[in-house]
């Protein structure tokens, strides 16, 4: 199934400018919807990040999220990592854990009850997404997929 022609901007697919503007709009979504979940839960936009980095952290690469990998991820000092890691800890978010055997190592845990709560929020989201999907043929989503692993890839080759 290929996605309406007119549900597309003008330009051919190999037009970079087009696809950072779409690249820009996508991103734009995202941060309002982040930052709408932020400020629905008395949270900074930091700690929206934080959250998603240690959600996806064990659906990535099944390690769990430590504060030092955090600090890497977010590109954060150690003391705003502490304040972040502080207050999602206060609202009861996250949870912090010292590794059994080596007890200088800290496990981040997005708390179950959190993360219903930022699931039911973001339920618009994951529809929208879900939707969007099922405009394109399973051949046409394996190339979108590595079209953002590798771009993902270069951005982070980039830092």
């Amino acid at each position: 199934m290929q996605p309406n022609s007119s549900d597309r901007p003008e330009g051919p697919a190999s037009d970079l400018q087009a696809y950072a503007v779409l690249l820009r709009a996508l991103n734009s979504e995202f941060n309002r919807i982040a930052h709408s979940f932020a400020q629905a839960n008395e949270l900074h936009a930091t700690d929206v990040h934080a959250l998603a980095a240690i959600l996806d952290a064990s659906a990535t690469d099944g390690e769990p999220m430590t504060p030092s990998r955090l600090r890497e991820r977010l590109d954060l000092t150690s003391g705003a990592v502490t304040a972040c890691l502080d207050r999602l800890e206060r609202a009861g978010h996250i949870s912090r854990t010292r590794e059994s055997a080596d007890r200088r190592v800290v496990h981040l845990t997005y708390n179950a009850g959190a993360r219903a709560l930022a699931r039911e929020y973001f339920s618009p989201l994951a529809r929208s997404t879900e939707a969007a999907r099922q405009k394109f043929t399973p051949e046409q989503l394996e190339t979108i997929a590595d079209f953002l692993h590798a771009l993902n890839s270069e951005l982070s080759n980039e830092r």
